[in-house]
């Protein structure tokens, strides 16, 4: 893990599901020091999304989280070393019946978590890195 001297965390895994608890457990002790604990929930949401799609994108690579801040707000972004953008499903009502529970499709109800995303931040995108990949990133007001 690496702490600038601005106080940003940028923190690099491995694209594996334990990843994403991993990012929350030392994201939230970064947002305590802030003093975040008033959106620390969403925030942890946020990652939690962000960093399930770079494993899902990129498994079994690296993958890096970045939590900062500046005077607009907390910034929380993941990169993957995939250089193909995430894209969300269409967005439809959506009822019991629509989900395939079955234990073998359990898992393929994913593609909603950019919406949760887009409806707790301010802004959220995607950048290409010049030395590859992407950075998918959402802002938060604190």
């Amino acid at each position: 893990m690496v702490m600038t001297a601005a106080g940003e965390m940028i923190v690099p895994l491995m694209g594996t599901p334990a990843s994403v608890g991993l990012a929350r457990t030392l994201a939230a002790s970064r947002l305590y020091n802030w003093d975040y604990s008033h959106i620390l929930d969403d925030a942890l949401l946020v990652i939690s999304e962000l960093v399930t799609n770079a494993v899902r994108q990129t498994p079994n690579e690296e993958i890096r989280v970045q939590v900062s801040r500046d005077g607009d707000g907390l910034i929380i972004a993941v990169w993957d070393g995939d250089p193909h953008y995430p894209r969300p499903k269409p967005r439809t009502t959506l009822t019991l019946e629509d989900l395939d529970i079955s234990e073998e499709a359990f898992d393929d109800n994913g593609g909603r978590g950019l919406h949760i995303v887009q409806a707790v931040c301010v802004r959220c995108g995607a950048t290409r890195d010049p030395a590859g990949g992407k950075w998918v990133w959402a802002r938060m007001r604190p």
